[in-house]
């Protein structure tokens, strides 16, 4: 599979769907930068900075301040893959995301999707 193309798409072109698809669902952007920020490591300054840079994901992982140490506990299917099993590390913390922004969309509770 050629992963090129989602590899060099813009993080900031994806932002606003993810905060569109929890505000469907009743949740806030709020909730989705903590989400970003527990995964990545960013803060609100650092993740605008990303955003206004118009960073690719792969520039926008690479960069990241630190992934969280816990996303090994984070399991099951997206996009038809289980993301504990994509074999190539940038798809995986692509995957890693979009499982937590679906998790928060789905109504579960930010202690659960946090795996505290």
């Amino acid at each position: 599979m050629d992963n090129t193309r989602i590899f060099k798409t813009p993080f900031a072109s994806v932002y606003p769907f993810y905060i569109q698809k929890a505000e469907k669902k009743g949740r806030t952007k709020e909730e989705v930068e903590t989400l970003i920020f527990w995964l990545t490591g960013y803060d609100k300054q650092t993740l605008q900075q990303q955003i206004d840079r118009n960073s690719d994901f792969e520039t926008f992982f690479a960069q990241a301040p630190q992934m969280n140490p816990n996303v090994s506990q984070i399991t099951g299917v997206i996009c038809g893959y289980r993301v504990e099993e994509i074999e190539d590390k940038l798809m995986q913390k692509i995957r890693y995301l979009d499982k937590l922004v679906d998790e928060l969309a789905k109504g579960k509770t930010m202690e659960k999707i946090l795996r505290k």
